[in-house]
């Protein structure tokens, strides 16, 4: 997904463990909000909140007629199936440093369907493979939407597609997967923080389609920043609140949520960590991160390079892959969360901890391993074929 520098930190309400509440269907969960936000794909076992709250979005969602929307983290619906190659059509910036891409079918035909929440992964023309949200329409069968902001001092990606994704350029792109689903609860709030807005974009459009009871928090350094606003003002300006000035609370991100609302956050982990900590008991979260969550109970490793014998220390609170990288940047990663599997690497020897949702069972007897997320236990050296 694209990346943005994170904001500084929010001024944070005091953590405070919740009661426990009990939603629909008579099922009583607890959520403690003194935890940092689940990290939906690099935890080592799945997170039974999130199980929860995708089982009650698929009851909620049938009863309303609609079909049920499951989210399948480990395999989704495309895998198998063969990467499109579609040609770059539309290229313009529409904020600061965001461009907006257009993607279609080179003889025109129709493209994958796709849901709100729903991404992209494209091989760009250096090699380098990125994650982006879709933000156009998905009644569109003959488009697809992307924007990017443009991050200098990034890996390098933003930049190339800045400056190198004109018209007629053709890329290899895998197919749409979703790992961000909207399950329409009658109150929705969507809160975005600066390039975050285009996962949610295309929930606002199916808000207002449905007519529910939704409304859009869009926070970032300057009007000027943040894409898509007369286009979020359009499908009803009463309901979309841009903040602007100096870094929001998480009471200020949520205040437009009405009671019981799911609220749908897409953006750097500061603001995340904000939302979290002011949310009631009574709402549902669902959010995406921009990068890396943050390393929770790691323990410093070794990681030995198998062709050359180069050993690598791991920190306890860094990544094998942010380390990896420092030694050979040309490295390939995309999601920093142990989902899209691009920095997968060969276990050579050792004994690691697996913290993806990604690889099976088989994956990992053979030796795959996603660096981005796992680790190993403290004094332990993992040997790896990159």
């Amino acid at each position: 997904m694209p990346a943005e520098h994170p904001a500084p930190e929010p001024s944070l309400p005091s953590p405070a463990t919740e009661p426990a509440s009990t939603p629909a269907f008579g099922r009583t969960w607890r959520h403690d909000l003194t935890d940092l936000p689940p990290d939906l794909y690099g935890r080592p076992q799945a997170d039974r909140f999130m199980r929860f709250l995708t089982r009650f979005g698929d009851l909620h969602t049938t009863a309303l007629g609609a079909p049920a929307l499951r989210r399948s983290p480990r395999r989704p619906p495309s895998r198998g199936r063969a990467p499109l190659v579609l040609a770059v059509t539309g290229h313009r910036e529409i904020a600061e440093d965001v461009v907006e891409l257009r993607l279609a079918e080179p003889a025109g035909g129709a493209l994958p369907a796709w849901q709100p929440g729903a991404h992209l992964r494209l091989t760009l023309p250096s090699g380098r493979e990125r994650h982006y949200s879709l933000c156009g329409d998905p009644a569109d069968r003959h488009s697809y939407r992307i924007a990017v902001r443009r991050i200098a001092g990034g890996g390098g990606g933003s930049v190339e597609v800045h400056e190198e994704l004109h018209p007629g350029v053709r890329l290899t792109v895998r197919r749409p997967r979703n790992g961000f689903v909207f399950c329409a609860e009658p109150a929705v709030l969507l809160v975005a923080g600066g390039i975050g807005i285009t996962p949610l974009l295309p929930m606002a459009r199916e808000a207002a389609r449905r007519g529910l009871d939704w409304h859009l928090v869009h926070a970032g350094r300057s009007p000027q920043s943040l894409p898509f606003t007369e286009e979020l003002r359009a499908l009803d300006p009463a309901r979309i609140t841009l903040l602007t000035e100096g870094v929001p609370t998480g009471a200020q991100l949520l205040a437009p949520a009405a009671p019981g609302a799911a609220v749908y956050c897409c953006g750097p982990a500061p603001m995340l960590a904000a939302v979290q900590q002011a949310l009631d008991a009574s709402g549902a979260l669902h959010f995406e991160r921009f990068g890396a969550a943050p390393v929770r109970d790691g323990r410093p490793f070794t990681l030995k390079l198998a062709d050359t014998g180069e050993e690598l220390p791991v920190p306890a609170d860094r990544s094998a892959l942010d380390v990896l990288r420092e030694a050979r940047p040309g490295v390939p990663y995309s999601c920093h969360q142990g989902f899209c599997g691009t920095c997968e690497v060969r276990l050579v020897a050792g004994t690691p901890e697996h913290r993806d949702r990604r690889l099976t069972a088989e994956e990992r007897a053979a030796g795959a391993l996603l660096p981005c997320v796992s680790r190993a236990a403290e004094g332990e050296t993992l040997t790896v074929e990159v």
